[in-house]
């Protein structure tokens, strides 16, 4: 019997009864044929950088002249001085370029992008043009540094679609892990039907990711292994975007986020919880869950039973400041702007009195809350949150990395890892933010831009974008 692949089942099977999974797989390789591009080339069997300063993120220092010896889509060996291997493509960087690992965003939305028209977008888009339009957004986190995120959300599963579309090369992006659907209670800030009139709330559950019960919650963490997710992600607590009245009220039980918990780590799933408020963040952190993110209204109590059970802190400032300052643009709804207005001038001040409590900090953005391409700007933030440059580096490799549970596959250029290298004109530990003007990308081996400029490769599958 022939083995059944997805390009098998795309030709034997009518577009419109496919999964959606599948049709965005489909999509994707449709739209790969309509471009004009080169097709990416494989990686030559080795390659080395020249690097006239490299980052050192576990050491957490600055290192001169040295050479990543990369074989394939790892890197075979990290050499001091500028040395050659026999039949090796060699990429000489700029003298006044600084390389460093790949960087990792632990809080995106690859799926969708906020915009003055959002609310009204959610009853004319369906979930393939979330899928079509994730693809262009891939493509602009690749090419900001970010080899790696985690992608905490989204209504339809895309997600994992996109995942699966980067995987196998289809769509050029980072790599991803998808919580999937949102999980969260009836009413609170998961409920994809907030704000609806009564007759189109219909009643959402555990397959759609709302719980009310701990039963429910193991249900709902089995149908996420069941869809293919990476991580679950929680919302034991109110929110700044959806139409309730709350950015800050506890929405779970405690014996529901242990629930969710307890099922997650038997799938070998972490968990990332959207916690605004010190409540929220207590039952969050006594629950179990690995990170808070956002953690705006997080009080002496909450960060040192961080510190206790080693939770770690995703903080977004950036979607604080950008929420803030469209809020009094008029973006919002009234009810959404007087939460972006409470949110949004806190975090800041918060991630750094968190970094100097010793609570553990991952890089994370809330991507899609504000233009993807724009992760960068969160370095910024940070060092005026009063973070180190080098730490706020770190966050973003090595201890996003470890949220993560993959120190041993990227987070710094070592020998072993994957061969995702970026550089910068110039130190970024005198300027931060040049993390902004990354000028190469490589992930895997495959270049997808240098000299500032996107490769063919990172115009495959990009909508022409």
């Amino acid at each position: 019997m022939q083995a059944v692949t997805r390009r098998n089942l795309l030709h034997a099977t009518p577009f419109r009864k496919l999964p959606l999974a599948i049709a965005i797989a489909a999509m994707s390789m449709g739209v790969a044929q309509a471009v004009d591009a080169p097709v990416a080339q494989a990686a030559p069997a080795l390659t080395v950088i020249h690097c006239a300063h490299l980052i050192d993120t576990v050491a957490g220092k600055m290192l001169g002249a040295t050479s990543i010896v990369i074989d394939g889509q790892r890197i075979k060996e990290v050499a001091p001085g500028s040395v050659t291997r026999e039949g090796a493509k060699v990429i000489d960087m700029p003298a006044n370029d600084t390389c460093l690992p790949g960087l990792i965003d632990s809080h995106t939305h690859l799926t969708m992008q906020f915009g003055k028209n959002t609310y009204a977008e959610k009853f004319h888009l369906n979930p393939a043009d979330y899928a079509i339009q994730s693809t262009v957004y891939a493509r602009r986190t690749l090419l900001a540094g970010f080899t790696a995120v985690r992608n905490v959300g989204d209504e339809h599963n895309e997600s994992i679609a996109l995942r699966n579309a980067v995987n196998s090369g289809e769509v050029p992006g980072p790599r991803i892990f998808s919580a999937g659907q949102f999980i969260g209670t009836t009413g609170g800030h998961a409920d994809p039907t907030n704000g609806f009139r009564w007759d189109l709330q219909g009643d959402p559950g555990p397959k759609d990711g709302i719980i009310d019960s701990p039963a429910d919650a193991w249900k709902a963490v089995r149908q996420h292994y069941k869809d293919g997710a990476d991580l679950i992600k929680i919302m034991p607590s109110g929110g700044v975007l959806d139409e309730s009245s709350s950015s800050e009220n506890p929405q779970m039980t405690i014996e529901e986020i242990k629930a969710v918990v307890a099922a997650a780590h038997d799938y070998g799933f972490t968990v990332a919880a959207h916690a605004h408020g010190a409540e929220a963040i207590r039952r969050a952190v006594l629950g179990g869950v690995d990170s808070i993110e956002h953690g705006t209204f997080m009080d002496d109590q909450d960060m040192q039973l961080m510190k206790e059970h080693g939770t770690w802190y995703v903080p977004t400032i950036i979607a604080g400041e950008f929420t803030k300052d469209k809020a009094k643009e008029g973006w919002y709804p009234p009810q959404v702007a007087r939460k972006a207005l409470e949110v949004g001038p806190k975090i800041l001040a918060t991630a750094g009195k968190a970094y100097k409590a010793g609570v553990k900090i991952a890089f994370g953005t809330d991507a899609g809350v504000y233009p993807h391409g724009e992760n960068a700007q969160e370095f910024v933030y940070m060092v005026q949150a009063g973070m180190p440059p080098m730490y706020a580096i770190q966050a973003a490799t090595t201890h996003a990395a470890a949220l993560l549970k993959h120190s041993n596959d990227f987070g710094s250029v070592s020998a072993g890892k994957y061969a995702d290298v970026i550089a910068v004109p110039g130190n970024p530990l005198d300027d931060i933010a040049l993390m902004k003007n990354v000028d190469f990308v490589m992930k895997e081996g495959t270049v997808y831009k240098q000299g500032g400029e996107a490769t063919n490769a990172a115009l495959k599958s990009s909508l022409g974008m």
